[in-house]
């Protein structure tokens, strides 16, 4: 272990606002680095408590986006919670028709009216809207999931025909059936797999509408957590040449000359996976060899390396071009400094770019010592990790980007270098996130399952995020009852098998709890031995196996309320003072005490970094969250983050106290007090006098009985005989004021910018009061959204989605989203009895911001239409056919042209249109997208449009609101052996 204590020598006295000059550490991270904790005060002069986030004050600089060809499809969706029964088909007629393609019945069907679906933005969880019931499941924190609907309509440019088009669906959670224009094209087993759909074959353009409906099957369960419900993650629609670079496409995973090298030449060897969709009736880009054009660029701007290939793939075909680039003492990526270079790839046709992407990448080694643990660019690094699963107080899995972002700063608060993400493929804005701030990633997927369907998803995963620096290893499973069994061991194989045939870089690992002594398992088939638990084995493995590196995977599993102070049943809460942790766990004390002292163990990864929803082990009812966090579900501190700092932090002082100061009632009485610090020495004083100096545990933080007297609790750190921090906490008086704190002056307006903001309450010296428990109102103006709340308390029953919270244990959380655009938003709090607290946030829009693609109303496609035989004189467009005559009549079927006619004539054609719900409230229009021949248009007896054109050609006019039925008729002129008809669909757009 590094000698914290000969850091820390070098400190002057006083209170500590940062790291110490000199020392690296915080002090060298880029740009990005977490605040200082010590000391913190508000401009007012108010300080901060030690348990909420120091505010980052800034927007981090946007990035170009890494794929210009997609569109953001979060807005336009309709949503209904529940099943949709379809009427099984009775007679030939109905069973032959719905089992055709492009005819799926129901809410999955093109024809489908969904006016009254509620309308939704992505991401969207639904079952974090629900209630918190006793009879439902406690590990999916007693909500319930069920069965949804989403649809959504869009319009596809003209200018696209041609083009390769994908639907991007980043998560479903659980399992999803994906229908475009009434043909189901995609089967999701997983929550956590992004679904890549070519839609190409299926698409409209122009006046046409095309449908997505998605029914997601939230019932399903693949874990033991709260996993949601709905399009929790971002969804997109990639538009692309037809030639193209395909999703995921590009590997480029640096490389150093010699293993372990860090300096000298480095080789970036660059594979792009091209995929040609062309050759169609409607191919329109030139012909000729693609050129993939590859640059990179230093963190500072400078073009490093240039280099091309060539390839001509065949119609439908995928081939891969590629070259490598030699790089000369590149800037090294790294936690402490994580610097970022881009890799341009431009492809290339007859000269012109066609397509591009802008990949990140970080120049990193990494390796496992059997013996020595983990080293980062040839430097021993200990990986002080955390797992987390990826929901939050106030909007459940459906986590905006930024506030992912905001996650991960406030883990390194903690020291924290690592995360796991648990137990699933992490979130494209985690890894964005990680890979710019320096965080390490073990990547893990979902299902112990070597077969196809399954490891597919391996692929996926492995796929998307290779080129990622923040990635250090894959886990191929989580504790499962096989992993000691040559079953096991067999799928271990396989599955670390399809890792290394994608990337050979990495090594790969399984988080196993149990069968490491079996005489074989899965720990024979990994690169990197995964312990969940079992801390008395590591040595005896160790020493069994002393080639093998090892990792802890999973530990420590404490629990704790934050706040609180001893365990009470009826209160359902548990104490702080890291005293609880179940049979398999340990507290977080002894789990460091067990890694942090063994240099063979690479890693700690901490149960869990947040408290999540569902799995309150071990509180029963009313608990609907879990207990084992180092923060809490808003992200507040627990004890146990001021345990892990002390832990972790090296060249930082740290120094906290706990509990708070306020027990009126309890004087004389003996309240343990608990002092986290890495310093050498701690000294704790109340009201002035010391209640003595002890020596520091590395591993333990010193505590004191001390009679309760109200006044000021104070801790000094000291190293080699001098003062280097000091932090302490007083009595309070009454709260007199409310107080908003922003983590952000400023925010992005995309539309999608969110941040928290603290709330708390203060007494008349301006001290955060740590028992509060008001309930605190909030309005927001200036057109933002207050998207969630949240206080952390795990059996706080109150609706996440709402405009009010109550304090617990004197802190709140509001989640607050920006709108697209220039402006302030003013976030307004109200406890009864006290002045009106405000904070004023501004937003501006950004560059770099992905496009969306716009909302469209749900369109009603027009399609039972009838038609007269030619005949030589103009038929009446005004009448209207009676239903009785149609048997008479031809079926007219849209995209198909009528037979020519020998001589020239007329010919009727008639529909009549009920309005759904959308169309009768605003109106709209009916919009031909392509009619072949001259034509009147009429509706309801009125003539409405001409066109004096025969060639194939738009038409359209207006449709009144109004819930009646309209008659739409149609008349077309033709020549002899001119073919007439409906060239494309018809449908009628509400306004």
């Amino acid at each position: 272990m590094i000698d914290r204590r000969t850091l820390l020598s070098a400190s002057t006295s006083g209170v500590v606002l940062g790291a110490l000059p000199g020392l690296g550490g915080a002090m060298a991270r880029a740009a990005e680095a977490p605040p200082a904790r010590q000391g913190v005060a508000m401009s007012d002069g108010a300080p901060l408590s030690p348990d909420m986030p120091v505010p980052f004050g800034r927007l981090l600089d946007p990035l170009p986006p890494a794929d210009p060809s997609l569109r953001r499809l979060d807005d336009g969706w309709r949503f209904l919670e529940g099943d949709i029964a379809v009427a099984p088909p009775r007679g030939n007629d109905d069973t032959y028709a719905v089992t055709k393609t492009g005819n799926a019945p129901g809410a999955a069907g093109q024809d489908f009216d969904d006016g009254d679906w509620a309308s939704v933005r992505l991401p969207h969880d639904w079952a974090i809207q629900h209630p918190i019931e006793a009879d439902q499941n406690n590990a999916w924190g007693y909500r319930r999931r069920g069965v949804g609907w989403y649809r959504r309509t869009l319009r596809l440019e003209e200018a696209w025909r041609g083009r390769y088009l994908e639907l991007q669906l980043g998560g479903m959670a659980t399992n999803a059936t994906v229908w475009f224009n009434g043909i189901p094209v995609a089967h999701s087993f997983s929550g956590y797999v992004q679904q890549n759909i070519d839609i190409t074959p299926f698409a409209r353009y122009g006046e046409e509408a095309n449908v997505i409906a998605i029914r997601v099957d939230a019932q399903a369960m693949e874990g033991w957590w709260y996993e949601g419900a709905g399009l929790y993650r971002e969804c997109a629609l990639a538009v692309r040449p037809a030639l193209h670079i395909a999703t995921d496409g590009i590997h480029a995973d640096p490389r150093p000359a010699a293993p372990g090298q860090t300096g000298g030449t480095w080789t970036v060897p660059v594979r792009v996976t091209l995929n040609n969709a062309g050759g169609g009736a409607e191919a329109s880009e030139p012909v000729g060899p693609a050129t993939i054009d590859v640059r990179l660029i230093a963190p500072d701007g400078r073009e490093l390396a240039r280099g091309q290939a060539s390839a001509s793939p065949a119609a439908l075909a995928t081939v891969e071009a590629g070259c490598d680039l030699a790089v000369t003492d590149p800037a090294l990526w790294s936690t402490q400094a994580p610097l970022l270079h881009t890799l341009e790839v431009d492809l290339l046709r007859n000269g012109q770019v066609i397509d591009r992407r802008r990949l990140r990448l970080g120049f990193r080694t990494i390796r496992f010592d059997a013996n020595k643990g983990f080293f980062l660019n040839g430097k021993p690094l200990k990986i002080k990790g955390v797992c987390i699963h990826q929901d939050h107080a106030g909007v459940g899995v459906a986590l905006p980007d930024a506030l992912v972002e905001w996650r991960v700063r406030r883990l390194q608060d903690i020291g924290c270098n690592a995360i796991r993400s648990s137990h699933h493929a992490p979130s494209l804005a985690l890894l964005d996130a990680c890979d710019r701030l320096g965080m390490l990633v073990m990547d893990e997927n979902r299902h112990f399952n070597p077969s196809a369907d399954y490891a597919a998803h391996l692929r996926w995963m492995v796929r998307r995020d290779r080129n990622r620096p923040s990635v250090i290893m894959w886990s191929v499973l989580n504790e499962e009852p096989m992993q000691g069994s040559a079953q096991g061991y067999e799928m271990v194989r396989r599955l670390a098998a399809v890792v290394k045939e994608l990337d050979d870089s990495r090594p790969v690992t399984a988080a196993m709890n149990d069968g490491f002594f079996t005489p074989l398992n899965g720990a024979d088939a990994v690169d990197l031995v995964g312990f969940n638990y079992r801390a008395e084995w590591y040595d005896r493995y160790h020493a069994a196996h002393p080639d093998r590196p090892i990792i802890s995977t999973e530990d420590t599993s404490a629990v704790m309320t934050r706040g609180e102070w001893r365990n009470d049943e009826q209160r359902n809460v548990l104490g702080s003072y890291d005293t609880n942790a179940p049979e398999w766990g340990l507290t977080h004390t002894e789990s460091w005490r067990r890694i942090g002292s063994r240099p063979f163990m690479g890693a700690t990864f901490v149960w869990t970094g947040f408290d999540y929803h569902g799995e309150p082990t071990p509180l029963p009812w009313p608990a609907a969250s879990s207990s084992f966090g180092i923060l809490d579900l808003c992200g507040f501190a627990k004890m146990a983050y001021h345990i892990r700092r002390a832990q972790w932090l090296d060249g930082q002082p740290v120094i906290a106290i706990g509990p708070h100061w306020n027990w009126p009632g309890r004087e004389g009485q003996a309240i343990q007090v608990m002092v986290p610090t890495n310093a050498a020495e701690a000294e704790l004083f109340l009201n002035g006098a010391s209640l003595g100096r002890k020596t520091v545990d590395p591993f333990a933080a010193p505590s004191w009985q001390v009679p309760y007297a109200p006044g000021r609790l104070e801790a000094v750190g000291y190293a080699q005989g001098r003062e280097v921090a000091r932090a302490r906490v007083e009595t309070t008086g009454a709260p007199v004021r409310l107080r908003l704190t922003a983590d952000r002056a400023m925010m992005a307006g995309t539309g999608r910018d969110v941040q928290p903001v603290s709330v708390d309450l203060l007494d008349s010296a301006g001290r955060h009061v740590p028992t509060a428990t008001d309930r605190v109102t909030f309005t927001l103006t200036g057109g933002g959204e207050i998207i969630g709340v949240g206080n952390g308390d795990a059996n706080d029953h109150d609706s996440e989605q709402a405009s009010s919270r109550r304090l617990y244990a004197g802190l709140a959380q509001v989640l607050v989203r920006a709108p697209a655009g220039q402006g302030r938003l003013t976030l307004t709090a109200q406890v009864a009895g006290l002045p009106v607290a405000r904070v004023t946030i501004g937003f501006a829009p950004q560059a770099n911001d992905m496009p969306a693609l716009a909302a469209t109303p749900g369109a009603q496609p027009v399609s039972e239409w009838r038609r007269t035989a030619f005949a030589a004189t103009l038929p009446d467009g005004a009448q209207a056919l009676a239903r009785s005559d149609w048997r008479a009549l031809s079926y007219v079927r849209a995209g198909r042209l009528e037979e020519a006619p020998a001589t020239p004539g007329y010919t009727l054609l008639q529909t009549r249109l009920t309005p759904r719900r959308d169309l009768a409230l605003r109106g709209g229009r009916v919009a031909f997208a392509s009619v072949a021949g001259k034509a009147q248009l009429w509706v309801d007896g009125t003539l409405v449009a001409r066109k004096a054109d025969a060639a194939p050609g738009p038409l359209a006019a207006a449709l009144p609101p109004g819930e009646q039925e309209h008659v739409i008729s149609l008349v077309l002129e033709a020549q002899a052996g001119e073919a007439v008809g409906l060239a494309r669909s018809v449908w009628a757009w509400p306004a």
